[in-house]
């Protein structure tokens, strides 16, 4: 094989490569979603605090079992402000932007933090508290409220037992939630990843046939130079 047919298959190869679709852009499993808030809020999980008024970043943990964990952080990621165990919530709703639910508290009290969903799902992730507080979030807003033992490190929130504190604070077993549409709150979205739709394929077939093309010119092209 001359030089002449050895680039124009080598010229064709790297054409082709260079515009094959990366996997990871396309991954959507972690639901990662921008959101602002405009006052301040509580959040469970380890770290549990309340958070100021500002944007912040949500998006699903890699998990082994079937349950589903929460990292809220900064936008650019660098910093971890909980990281919390959730259960799936049905919302009846969808909508297209980013929404997050929350108890109602008593008044000039942070709201704290219930459940998250990512545009466009019917489900989504509903909070898990840490026992001893979900006795008292359950109390004021006389709903229940999912809870873990308290202390649980984060190494092993896949594993925590999860178990439903009532309003008269009694245990009961964790149940799915369906989420009532009046008592969801959207916030502000400043910028989110969106699911790929489109397919690549027609793209890439294009872009086969033009470097199928190239390299049988170039071949003609050193026929004719031989």
């Amino acid at each position: 094989m001359n030089r002449f047919k050895l680039a124009a298959m080598l010229l064709g190869f790297g054409l082709v490569a260079s515009f094959m679709p990366s996997v990871a852009n396309a991954d959507e499993h972690d639901k990662k979603s921008i959101v602002t808030f405009s006052e301040p809020f509580e959040v469970p999980g380890v770290d549990a605090q309340t958070l100021p008024a500002g944007t912040y970043m949500f998006k699903l943990q890699e998990s082994l079992s079937d349950r589903n964990i929460v990292q809220i952080s900064s936008v650019d990621g660098t910093h971890i402000y909980t990281t919390i165990l959730a259960i799936p919530n049905y919302r009846m709703h969808v909508t297209d932007k980013t929404v997050i639910t929350f108890s109602e508290r008593p008044a000039g009290t942070p709201p704290a933090i219930r459940a998250w969903f990512y545009p466009g799902d019917e489900w989504g992730q509903q909070f898990v508290y840490t026992k001893q507080r979900a006795v008292v979030l359950a109390q004021i807003t006389n709903e229940p409220i999912p809870a873990i033992p308290d202390a649980t490190p984060v190494e092993t929130l896949q594993a925590a037992p999860i178990e439903t504190i009532t309003p008269v604070s009694q245990a009961a077993p964790a149940t799915v939630v369906a989420q009532a549409p009046a008592e969801e709150a959207t916030p502000e979205p400043i910028a989110e990843t969106l699911p790929q739709t489109a397919s690549q394929l027609p793209l890439l077939a294009m872009i086969g046939l033009l470097s199928l093309g190239l390299g049988t010119t170039l071949l003609v092209l050193s026929k004719r130079s031989a």
